[in-house]
Protein backbone atom coordinates (compact mmCIF):
# COMPACT_ATOMS: atom_id res chain seq x y z
CA UNK A 1 0.00 0.00 0.00
CA UNK A 2 1.75 3.68 -0.58
CA UNK A 3 2.20 5.97 1.21
CA UNK A 4 0.46 9.05 2.28
CA UNK A 5 2.34 11.98 1.95
CA UNK A 6 2.30 15.63 2.88
CA UNK A 7 1.38 16.56 -0.57
CA UNK A 8 -1.52 14.21 -0.73
CA UNK A 9 -2.36 15.36 2.53
CA UNK A 10 -2.40 19.33 2.10
CA UNK A 11 -4.20 18.29 -1.62
CA UNK A 12 -7.04 16.38 0.93
CA UNK A 13 -7.60 19.39 2.99
CA UNK A 14 -7.69 22.06 0.39
CA UNK A 15 -10.65 19.56 -1.19
CA UNK A 16 -12.16 19.62 2.26
CA UNK A 17 -11.93 23.31 2.37
CA UNK A 18 -13.51 23.50 -0.56
CA UNK A 19 -16.43 21.23 -0.08
CA UNK A 20 -17.28 21.96 3.65
CA UNK A 21 -15.86 25.58 3.75
CA UNK A 22 -13.28 26.94 6.60
CA UNK A 23 -15.64 27.82 9.12
CA UNK A 24 -17.11 23.92 9.07
CA UNK A 25 -13.60 22.57 8.58
CA UNK A 26 -13.27 23.15 12.94
CA UNK A 27 -16.61 22.13 13.64
CA UNK A 28 -15.91 18.71 11.96
CA UNK A 29 -12.87 18.29 13.19
CA UNK A 30 -14.15 18.74 16.76
CA UNK A 31 -17.14 16.48 16.14
CA UNK A 32 -14.36 13.81 15.28
CA UNK A 33 -12.43 13.99 18.16
CA UNK A 34 -15.45 13.25 20.19
CA UNK A 35 -16.78 10.91 18.65
CA UNK A 36 -13.04 8.59 18.74
CA UNK A 37 -13.43 9.69 22.74
CA UNK A 38 -16.44 8.50 23.03
CA UNK A 39 -15.46 5.31 21.15
CA UNK A 40 -12.58 4.95 23.57
CA UNK A 41 -14.27 5.22 26.61
CA UNK A 42 -16.72 2.70 25.37
CA UNK A 43 -13.99 0.27 24.73
CA UNK A 44 -12.40 1.00 28.11
CA UNK A 45 -15.32 0.03 29.91
CA UNK A 46 -16.01 -2.56 27.90
CA UNK A 47 -12.41 -4.15 29.23
CA UNK A 48 -13.10 -3.33 32.54
CA UNK A 49 -16.52 -4.86 33.02
CA UNK A 50 -15.03 -7.98 30.93
CA UNK A 51 -12.12 -8.11 33.39
CA UNK A 52 -14.65 -8.00 36.48
CA UNK A 53 -17.24 -10.05 34.95
CA UNK A 54 -13.99 -13.06 34.65
CA UNK A 55 -12.73 -12.08 37.92
CA UNK A 56 -16.29 -12.55 39.84
CA UNK A 57 -16.50 -16.28 38.21
CA UNK A 58 -12.89 -17.24 39.35
CA UNK A 59 -13.26 -19.27 42.43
Amino acid sequence: MPQIGLTEILFLLGILVLIFGAKRLPQIARGLGSGIRNFKGALQAGKQADSQEIDDRDP
